[in-house]
Formats: C-alpha cells, structure tokens, sequence
C-alpha cells in the first residue's frame, strides 16, 4: 500500500516519526512535505498535493498533520473525492474506512503523541471498507452534495 503524509510546521516532527514508522513496517510512504519545520508554512500547501494524490489514485490513502489536526481536515475535505477525519481515537480510526471509506487520516501534531499516533495510523491503514449497502447509500448521499454548486 502506498502512503501519503504532510504536515505543515506544526505536525513536522509527528509526520517524520510517522514517515519513518510506517516505511520500518513495510509501507510505501511519499512525502508531500513540509520538507524542513518553517513557522511560515501553511497546512493547505501540502495537504491539498496530498489530497489530489488520493483522488488520482498516486497514493492508496494519505495522512496529514497540523498542530490541532483540524485544519488539515477542513483544507482537505474541501476536494472532491476526499474523505478526511479528525482522529483521536482506535475505533474511529478503524471505522471510518470500514463504514465511511475514509480516505485520508488528520492527525493533531501539537495534540496527539508518538506512539498514540502509530497506533492510529496501523488501525486506519489495516481497515477496509465494507461496502455493505446502507454505507455506499450514504456515501451516495455526501457525492451528491460534492456535485452540487
């Protein structure tokens, strides 16, 4: 599985201890950045590339991390084909891609520790989506919404 991460300055040190978690245990991990920790760095110039990855099928699924994880999931559940959480605990974490196939995992930099972090990030990257009805019908239901304007 091919994996995607950036953070902006605030999810810097989380995104390299995931980075290099993640490829010790056999993932495939691309960088989007940040590419070295600058205050002056803004969460959508790496979490959007990120995003538009997913959606291109260049990544399996990304995980993005700012200071609270709040903004990155704002930046990215703004592109269409998108599904980005919050994260803060093992059972979403899981059931997010089993229910809702969530596509990419927001992470609080400044919020969440190291090994809580690692611990997330294998529960949403092991899950699968289920695909049973009631899910692709409310999943249905949200695309509609993306096409609207």
């Amino acid at each position: 599985m091919k994996i995607g991460i950036a953070a902006d300055h605030g999810g810097y040190e989380l995104k390299e201890n995931l980075k290099t978690f993640l490829s010790s245990i056999g993932y495939q991990v691309q960088d989007f950045g940040a590419f070295q920790m600058d205050s002056k760095d803004d969460y959508p110039d790496f979490v959007i590339p990120l995003g538009k990855a997913i959606v291109a099928g260049e990544v399996d699924r990304g995980i993005a991390v700012c200071g609270s994880g709040v903004g990155a999931s704002v930046a990215a559940n703004k592109l269409t084909g998108v599904r980005a959480a919050l994260i803060n605990d093992h059972f979403s974490a899981h059931q997010g891609v089993e229910d809702d196939n969530l596509n990419m995992l927001c992470l609080g930099g400044r919020v969440t520790g190291t090994m809580a972090a690692q611990e997330l990030a294998i529960a949403f990257l092991k899950a699968e989506f289920t695909a049973e009805e009631r899910h692709l019908r409310r999943l249905a239901k949200v695309a509609k919404l993306e096409g609207e304007k």
